[in-house]
């Protein structure tokens, strides 16, 4: 993790081909069979570190993936880990901006929908409050988008 929060210090600097490098060696280290909090973390910022759309969708969806791994329990409950659930509502609102990136409104919106519906996870603090107000703000502008505003829950992902 040390490691992983060292490239994320780069990313954050702006030196988005360094951080990648360096996330991307982590990752061979680790592999798709490495620790899921590891695996879940890294493809998260490597995701960020991402320049094509297409790209950052491909590291957002290891990321879920990853966290999903962590489940708590026999698959059938459903139930995030207690330690991930906070970070469902990042993980979906991300998967949410890259869809709209990718010119693909339904698909934000079945994300920005569970982000919104995992948000009762995240802390009454600054993180908690910035992912709330970062899906409030992707909800307005999806609003305006061709057939906007809200949709149900859906039953099934993208």
């Amino acid at each position: 993790m040390t490691r992983i929060g060292q490239a994320v210090i780069l990313l954050h600097a702006g030196d988005r081909e360094e951080a990648r490098n360096r996330l991307g060696a982590i990752w061979s280290e680790i592999g798709e069979e490495g620790d899921s909090l590891h695996r879940c973390t890294l493809a998260h910022y490597m995701a960020d570190a991402q320049d094509d759309p297409a790209d950052e969708l491909a590291w957002d969806l290891r990321a879920l993936t990853a966290a999903e791994a962590l489940r708590d329990g026999p698959p059938a409950q459903g139930e995030p880990h207690p330690a991930m659930r906070v970070f469902y509502p990042s993980l979906h609102l991300s998967l949410a901006a890259d869809y709209v990136k990718l010119q693909r409104p339904e698909a934000a919106r079945v994300h920005l929908a569970r982000a919104r519906a995992a948000t009762g996870a995240l802390p009454d603090d600054g993180y908690g409050n910035g992912v709330r107000a970062a899906i409030a703000r992707l909800e307005r502008r999806l609003a305006t988008e061709p057939g906007g505003g809200p949709r149900p829950f859906p039953e099934q992902s993208p």
